[in-house]
């Protein structure tokens, strides 16, 4: 597919439970990872490796005042030795605006597990205790940027926002497929307040979500792969995309 987004859209709300992970601990000591690049200068405090163990609070805890973006690598995967260093880069320029998690799959099958990350490099990143959807593969670094720059932007609103049971209770919603209960709560959210983006976005997920009922996705990605040019066929591949994580294929913009 083309057409990438110039913005990825990074506000999808519980697309993994994280809950499951707080108390996670490995089962028999993890081996040791390999020895990781140098670091640029300045990012000591930017930049750490993330362990089963060390999840809850290096991850979990840590998120709910710092975005905290992972980095899932291997030592055999090259295509990870061309993303990791362009985190490093940026993770050093934000001089602790955000913490980079480098996590070794070998050393953390587990943890990798229940994140579902099924190749590598994946990028996810963890704002407020939530997982936010990221990418995979290598992506030039002006994309990569603007990832970042969307998570930093989602901070704001996940830390600086306090805990609204409306949009708890939507959110519960949309998470047992109620799709009119779930929009109904955000649209009575909106009324309230119009400029409620966490609101917006869950009108938009159930918008997703009837868009891709009844349909199989595997037939929805062939025909969009058979009809490169039929808009509607793009539209709808995308939104499968979109659901199971197959990124950066879910972050396509398609226009008429």
């Amino acid at each position: 597919m083309s057409d990438p987004r110039t913005t990825p859209s990074i506000f999808t709300r519980g697309a993994v439970d994280l809950s499951a992970l707080k108390a996670a601990a490995p089962a028999q000591p993890a081996a040791p990872s390999p020895a990781p690049a140098p670091s640029p200068a300045g990012a000591s405090t930017a930049i750490i490796d993330v362990s089963e163990a060390t999840f809850q609070q290096d991850v979990l805890e840590r998120s709910l005042t710092t975005p905290v973006i992972l980095d899932f690598w291997a030592d055999w995967c090259e295509p990870c030795k061309q993303l990791s260093p362009v985190l490093e880069k940026l993770a050093a320029e934000g001089a602790g605006a955000w913490v980079l998690g480098r996590v070794d799959v070998d050393a953390n099958p587990r943890l990798a597990q229940a994140l579902r990350v099924q190749g590598i490099p994946m990028v996810v990143a963890v704002v407020g205790g939530q997982l936010v959807e990221g990418f995979t593969g290598v992506l030039p670094e002006a994309q990569v940027r603007q990832y970042v720059d969307a998570v930093l932007k989602a901070g704001g609103l996940a830390v600086a926002a306090p805990e609204d049971p409306r949009l708890n209770a939507a959110d519960d919603a949309l998470m047992i497929g109620d799709l009119d209960a779930a929009e109904e709560a955000y649209r009575k959210i909106l009324a309230e307040s119009p400029a409620d983006a966490a609101a917006e976005s869950g009108i938009a997920q159930v918008a997703l979500y009837r868009r891709v009922q009844g349909v199989d996705p595997q037939a929805v990605l062939a025909d969009a792969a058979q009809n490169p040019d039929d808009v509607e066929a793009q539209q709808l591949a995308a939104d499968i995309e979109v659901l199971s994580g197959q990124a950066p294929e879910a972050y396509t913009d398609w226009s008429p």
